[in-house]
């Protein structure tokens, strides 16, 4: 084995809302835990898409990055994606990682995997009809993303691989502020929230990814 170095910084997200004191002092139901909550949905989505597409310049490095991301396992033989490339991407991962692999993908390249179809007109690949079981393709399952990339050319459409090896860096806990006086004036008080993250693929041959040809 051979071992490196993969420096794992911490890169600030922050988001704020401001809420009227009428509407603090008035409210009929659980305002706080609607702001908690309101925060964790809005961080979460700008972690989901700096883990995924992020390019290392004061955010993480995400899966699709072209600098510090997967590598490249397949390209298709055309300007859309045949199951024949979907196939050539499973197994240009290793053994040892497809079996915790798992895909990732935008919900348009799940709709046209789904209409692909065999010499038969039959199509090739459809979810699982089972209840409880996840869908899958090729048996192992997978998840979308309005952030993983669509398809165009030279765009990293698919990534399949084992992202255990994606480490993500939690400096410190997620921080809440409260604002009385910033926003007085307007009759506004303020809440911040903020956290500061890192991640980063430190072994690039646990996912792969498809690229579609260029034309």
């Amino acid at each position: 084995d051979a071992f490196g170095q993969i420096a794992l910084s911490a890169y600030k997200v922050g988001t704020a809302i401001k809420i009227s004191e009428e509407l603090l002092n008035d409210s009929v139901f659980d305002l706080p835990s609607y702001i908690a909550k309101e925060f964790a949905r809005r961080i979460g989505t700008k972690e989901e898409e700096a883990f995924l597409i992020g390019d290392g310049k004061g955010k993480p490095t995400g899966i699709f990055a072209a600098t510090g991301g997967a590598e490249n396992g397949a390209t298709t033989t055309g300007a859309t994606i045949t199951f024949d490339d979907v196939i050539e991407l499973f197994y240009s991962l290793k053994s040892p990682y497809r079996k915790k692999a798992v895909w990732i993908l935008n919900e348009q390249t799940v709709k046209a995997l789904r209409k692909v179809k065999d010499n038969n007109g039959q199509y090739i690949w459809s979810p699982a009809v089972s209840a409880g079981l996840p869908d899958t393709i090729l048996n192992r399952p997978y998840v979308t993303s309005v952030y993983a990339p669509t398809i165009a050319a030279g765009a990293k459409a698919i990534a399949f691989g084992d992202y255990s090896y994606y480490w993500v860096a939690d400096r410190q806990g997620r921080s809440l502020k409260r604002l009385n006086e910033l926003f007085a004036m307007n009759g506004q008080v303020g809440f911040l929230a903020s956290q500061r993250v890192d991640g980063k693929l430190i072994l690039s041959e646990a996912v792969k990814t498809l690229t579609i040809k260029k034309a």
